[in-house]
């Protein structure tokens, strides 16, 4: 991480399962007697050597066996939120995966009620105000996921949209078209992973199908000139994961990531951290990867920042989105 003080942000694009590090990985199976299939952390730390998507997914999945109880999750989100305020993020929408516990045996009280003990004190504690979006996983069926938001109802005060994750190749958004009408009859907000493996067409489908607000990854939109022109019309934010990217092998360097190409064609991106633990950094971290592999300006940083607050789900406190935009305003790089 940087040395200097990192910009104020916000974090939109952020799996809490996939901010367990592998010290609290391994104190967790310790006191729910879970064996892991890794002998210690550096072991565990040299499985993050992905292939792809799925392969990440596989260890990601298997570690989430240590998430037992509301103190288990209740610490594994203060810890994120512990480093993200170190790394200058003031706002965070984090997402979680219901179907990923409900299915192993932990109730969905479990979870959201654990998070949510830690979101409860985060802005006095960290700085940090909070709003959690419920992914389904869009390898499993549309009847799954029909179900876990009906499960969901009676903790939508907690809830602020709902979000579609996991595998993306051979998973296209449209299916879940009932899903998210259902979602948006509740009153919640819609964003989708799309673009991230799988290609334009699948942003375009989760815009016409599922009503998203905001497109979680869209990596490949530069290959279809009339989604980028869409995009920028309608000023569809894009959460970008770079460290992510690189790590599942999207792209090969961080030179070659698209996003100064995206910034340049005007369209509304954002840098997130994804799955911070497993992808080698949290929000300032992927900040100053960008920033040095393609040689970003500070101006192109500010506007990084201030589309990820603009880009927010704070219509519910319009003043507080402008207290975020003002110190995006007043920061001043160092060094």
């Amino acid at each position: 991480m940087s040395t200097s003080v990192p910009i104020p942000k916000a974090e939109l694009h952020l799996h809490i399962e996939g901010t367990l590090e592998p010290e609290l990985a391994f104190a967790l199976a310790a006191r729910n007697g879970v064996t892991l299939s890794h002998d210690d952390t550096l072991a565990l730390r040299s499985a993050f050597a992905f292939q792809d998507l799925q392969s990440f997914l596989d260890l990601y999945y298997e570690l989430m066996a240590v998430l037992r109880t509301e103190r288990d999750f209740e610490e594994l989100a203060d810890a994120y939120l512990a480093r993200a305020a170190a790394q200058g993020v003031r706002h965070a929408e984090i997402f979680f995966d219901p179907q990923a516990h409900t299915s192993r045996g932990v109730p969905f009280g479990t979870v959201v009620e654990g998070l949510g003990r830690a979101l409860d004190r985060s802005v006095e504690r960290y700085g940090i105000s909070t709003r959690l979006i419920m992914c389904f996983l869009r390898d499993q069926p549309v009847a799954s996921a029909l179900a876990t938001l009906a499960e969901a109802e009676p903790y939508l005060g907690r809830i602020t949209g709902v979000g579609l994750d996991s595998a993306e190749l051979g998973n296209p958004p449209g299916p879940f078209r009932e899903v998210y009408e259902r979602a948006a009859a509740l009153g919640l907000h819609r964003v989708a992973h799309a673009g991230e493996e799988g290609g334009p067409e699948y942003v375009t489908e989760a815009l016409d199908a599922l009503g998203v607000e905001r497109v979680d990854h869209g990596r490949r939109v530069l290959e279809d000139p009339a989604l980028v022109a869409r995009l920028v019309r309608e000023q569809i934010p894009l959460t970008l994961c770079p460290l992510s990217n690189v790590r599942l092998r999207g792209i090969d360097t961080m030179e070659q990531h698209p996003l100064r190409d995206m910034l340049d064609a005007g369209l509304k991106c954002t840098v997130n951290s994804d799955d911070p633990s497993y992808f080698g950094g949290y929000a300032q971290d992927n900040f100053d990867a960008v920033r040095t592999a393609l040689g970003l300006t500070e101006d192109q940083e500010r506007t990084l920042a201030r589309n990820s607050f603009e880009a927010a789900f704070l219509e519910d406190d319009e003043e507080l989105r402008t207290r975020y935009l003002k110190a995006v305003e007043a920061h001043r790089f160092q060094g």
